[in-house]
C-alpha cells in the first residue's frame, strides 16, 4: 500500500527547466489502475518539452513517457488481465476510440490523443495512474530498466515497418543515440546490411554490438558514386531531427530507395529537398509519429534477447539524484538514461 500520501516528481514547471517537487498520489478512478514505477527513461521529447517546443504539452505536468512498474493497486470497476504485483510497459498514448481517425486504425494520429507524461501526469515519479488498456504485462525474467524500454522500441518497430526492409537490403541509419541504435538492432536481426554514421565515439563503438556492419565518422561516409546510377542505400533511416541530417538522409538514398524521417525536428525547421531529384530518383520519402501497436511487439522482442537491449542503458539515477540525470541526459554524454523512482 501507499505510504504517504505525497511523493516527489519531475515536473515542467517553467520553460527551461525540469523540477524537482512534490505532488499527491493519484486518486484511482474507474478504468484506471495505480502503478509504483520501477524505471523511467529521459527521452529528446522530454527536452523539447523543457523548452516549450513540444505545442501540445501540458504546463505543470510531470514528465515521463517511457516507463515500467508494478501495479499497486486497480480499481474495483475497472477490466483488465494484469493482476496486483505484476510488472507492466506503459503505452502513454491514449486514443479517444471515437474519431475517423481511431475507427479507421490510425489511433496514433487521434487529435485528442491523451500523452501520459506530455499532456497528463507521467512516470517520473513514485506512483502514476494509468487507464488499464495502458498496461502490457511483462514476463518476470525481464528487468524492469529494460521493460522501460518497450515504449522507444514500439516507436522504433513503427519506423522499421514503414521503411519496409527486405533481408538483404542497405541500410543507412544516421545517428547512433538510442532510437538509432535500436533501428540498427532489428534491422540488422532482420537480414539487412547495416551501416550507422555517428560523430560521437562512445556511440560507434556502441553500434557495433546492436549488428552494425559498418560504423563510420560523418565525414568518411562515401557511396562510391551517383545515387541515379544505383550507388547509395535502399532505407536511409534519420534518427537525429536535424535539418542537415535530414538532408543528407535524402541524398544518400539510391534510386528507388526509401527515406525514413524518425528523429524529432523543432518546430520551424526547413529542410531543402530538390522535388526534380526525388522525381529522377523515384525516391519514397516517410516519417513515423509516436508507436502505433507496437507495444505488445516490444515486450516479445525484449522478452527474446536476441539484442542485449541493457546497452542501451549508460546511467540509472534515483529520483531524488534528478538534477544529476537531468544533466547527464541534456549533454547527450550518454546514451539511455533512466530513473529509478522507487529504488532510493
Amino acid at each position: 500500500m501507499v505510504a504517504s500520501s505525497h511523493m516527489s516528481v519531475a515536473s515542467w514547471e517553467n520553460k527551461g527547466a525540469i523540477d524537482l517537487i512534490q505532488k499527491q498520489v493519484p486518486e484511482l478512478k474507474p478504468g484506471y489502475i495505480l502503478v509504483r514505477v520501477a524505471a523511467s527513461g529521459l527521452c529528446g521529447t522530454d527536452l523539447h518539452i523543457c523548452h516549450g517546443e513540444t505545442p501540445h504539452a501540458s504546463a505543470k505536468v510531470t514528465i515521463g513517457h517511457e516507463f515500467s512498474g508494478f501495479v499497486e493497486a486497480i480499481h474495483p470497476d475497472t477490466k483488465t488481465e494484469v493482476a496486483v504485483g505484476n510488472l507492466v510497459a506503459i503505452d502513454p498514448n491514449v486514443p479517444c476510440h471515437a474519431c475517423g481517425f481511431c475507427r479507421n486504425k490510425k489511433y496514433h494520429l487521434c487529435n485528442e490523443l491523451l500523452c501520459i507524461g506530455v499532456t497528463v501526469d507521467g512516470g517520473m515519479a513514485k506512483y502514476v495512474a494509468v487507464p488499464a488498456g495502458a498496461a502490457f504485462a511483462v514476463p518476470e525474467h525481464v528487468n524492469p530498466q529494460v521493460a522501460s524500454l518497450a515504449e522507444p522500441l514500439s516507436c522504433v518497430i513503427h519506423a522499421v515497418d514503414t521503411g519496409s526492409i527486405k533481408s538483404g537490403d542497405r541500410v543507412l541509419v544516421i545517428g547512433a543515440g538510442p532510437i538509432g541504435l535500436m533501428v540498427t538492432g532489428l534491422a540488422s536481426t532482420g537480414g539487412a546490411n547495416v551501416t550507422v554514421v555517428e560523430p560521437n565515439d562512445m556511440r560507434r563503438k556502441t553500434a557495433t554490438s546492436f549488428g552494425a556492419s559498418s560504423v563510420l565518422a560523418p565525414q568518411d561516409l562515401d557511396i562510391g558514386g551517383d545515387p541515379i546510377h544505383g550507388f547509395g542505400f535502399d532505407v536511409v533511416f534519420e534518427c537525429v531531427g536535424r535539418a542537415e541530417t535530414m538532408e543528407a538522409a535524402v541524398n544518400y538514398a539510391k534510386a528507388g530507395g526509401t527515406v525514413v524521417w524518425v528523429g524529432v525536428a523543432k518546430p520551424g525547421v526547413k529542410v531543402p529537398v530538390s522535388p526534380f531529384d526525388v522525381y529522377r530518383r523515384e525516391l519514397t520519402i516517410k516519417s513515423t509519429y509516436t508507436n502505433p501497436y507496437g507495444m505488445d511487439r516490444a515486450v516479445k522482442i525484449l522478452a527474446d534477447s536476441k539484442v542485449d537491449w541493457s546497452a542501451l542503458i549508460s546511467h540509472t539515477f534515483s529520483l531524488d539524484e534528478f538534477g544529476k540525470a537531468w544533466e547527464v541526459f541534456a549533454s547527450g554524454t550518454g546514451l539511455k538514461v533512466c530513473v529509478t523512482p522507487n529504488m532510493e
